[in-house]
This record gives C-alpha cells, sequence and structure tokens, in this order.
C-alpha cells in the first residue's frame, strides 16, 4: 500500500521575489523510535525585479517530523520523493509544496482471542442431534471470490517506523540554460547515474529530474 504526505511551507524572503532563475531540492529521511523526520533543503538563486541583470543565491533548510501510528507494519517500507513544486506569493513569499511518498505500507493484522462460553443448563439438556451423512461432494471447499477493500491510511499520525535508513537525493527542476552537462558538472554525477532515475531523452524547460546523492545508514 501507497501513502501520500504532503508537506507545505511559505519561506519569507527579506528583499523582492520576483522570479526565481533556478531551483533544487534535497533531502534527508531517516526512520528513528516512532517518527519519520529529516530535513528538506531548499536552494537556488532568484532575481529582486524583472529588469535585474544579476541574480541573488538562497538556501533553506526546512527540518520535519512526522509521527507514525504502531498499528502500521513498516518492516519494508519505502521513502521516496513523488512530486515537488513551488509558487511566489505577494513578491516576497516562496511556497514550497513537496510530496512525500511511502511504499509497502502495511496493516498489523489484530488477532482477537475468544473468550469460552459457558454452556447452560437448557444446552446440557438438549438432545444430541442426529449425525448426518454427507457426501464427499459437499466436503469439498468451494471457490469463493473475495474482494479486500484497500485501507486509505487517511490517519497518517502515529506509523510505526523502526528501522533507521537514511536517504538523500536532489530533485531539479530544469530553467533555461540547464544543460546534461551542466547538471553532471555542477552536481558530480555521471550521465549513467542521472539515466537510472530519468529519461535523459525528454529534457524540457521545468521538467524535474531526480539527482542521486550517495545514501548513508545510520
Amino acid at each position: 500500500m501507497k501513502k501520500i504526505i504532503p508537506f507545505k511551507k511559505n519561506i519569507i524572503f527579506k528583499t523582492n521575489l520576483a522570479e526565481i532563475v533556478s531551483i533544487s531540492l534535497e533531502h534527508e529521511i531517516k526512520k528513528e523510535d516512532m517518527e519519520v523526520k529529516g530535513n528538506f533543503i531548499i536552494s537556488g538563486s532568484y532575481k529582486i525585479s524583472e529588469s535585474s541583470v544579476n541574480a541573488e543565491e538562497f538556501y533553506y533548510d526546512l527540518p520535519f517530523a512526522i509521527q507514525i501510528d504502531e498499528k502500521y507494519d513498516l518492516e519494508n517500507v519505502t521513502m521516496d520523493i513523488d512530486d515537488f513544486y513551488y509558487e511566489i506569493i505577494n513578491n516576497n513569499i516562496l511556497s514550497v509544496n513537496i510530496d512525500v511518498a511511502l511504499d509497502n505500507v502495511l496493516e498489523k493484522e489484530i488477532i482477537k482471542e475468544e473468550i469460552p462460553v459457558e454452556e447452560n443448563e437448557e444446552e446440557k439438556n438438549k438432545p444430541e442431534e442426529e449425525v448426518r451423512c454427507i457426501d464427499e461432494e459437499e466436503l469439498r471447499p468451494k471457490p469463493v471470490k473475495q474482494e479486500l477493500p484497500l485501507d486509505d491510511m487517511s490517519d497518517i499520525a502515529d506509523f510505526d517506523m523502526t528501522k533507521e535508513t537514511y536517504q538523500s537525493y536532489r530533485v531539479l527542476i530544469i530553467r533555461e540554460g540547464d544543460t546534461i552537462e551542466s547538471v553532471m558538472k555542477k552536481y558530480q554525477v555521471t550521465k549513467e547515474e542521472l539515466e537510472a532515475y530519468n529519461d535523459l531523452n525528454e529534457w524540457n524547460i521545468m521538467d524535474k529530474i531526480i539527482i542521486p546523492v550517495t545514501n548513508v545508514e545510520n
């Protein structure tokens, strides 16, 4: 089962914000005790006004923590960034939206203990039912088609995450002037590493590409 967890943050700039020239997302996520926690790192460059020649650099570290319910089994869970987009508000606020995907989420099976019921006097005095011979055909199990409903896990508060795994990579929005070669040089990655996460035959402005970063396990 897959669950999308939305994260939204409004970043207030001290100067005017007219245009985002470039922007990238890095993340550090780990499971610790009953939480999914880590940091989103938003960085890039912007122009103070449309007529500005030079671009200013920006860098913001956004910590987050999500409580997880222990009724879920997350032994084989994987975490990923499902989507990343942004919007400029009132010429000084950058609103970022990050969708975190949790995959392979299972709900633990609850075993109910059966309480024995004492037999009353009336049941004790009932005559034994006549034993009937059952045809062999009746004993054969009948196939039953059963559809199991999927739990939409709408209440994400309280997951149980105990396995500590650390992941990090960048999500880059392609801007005018960006090329495969410039991205490889800037982020120190090979073309093969980029091709493992992206279709490099499709390279369009405003597309998102994933730039892998070495994973670390605590």
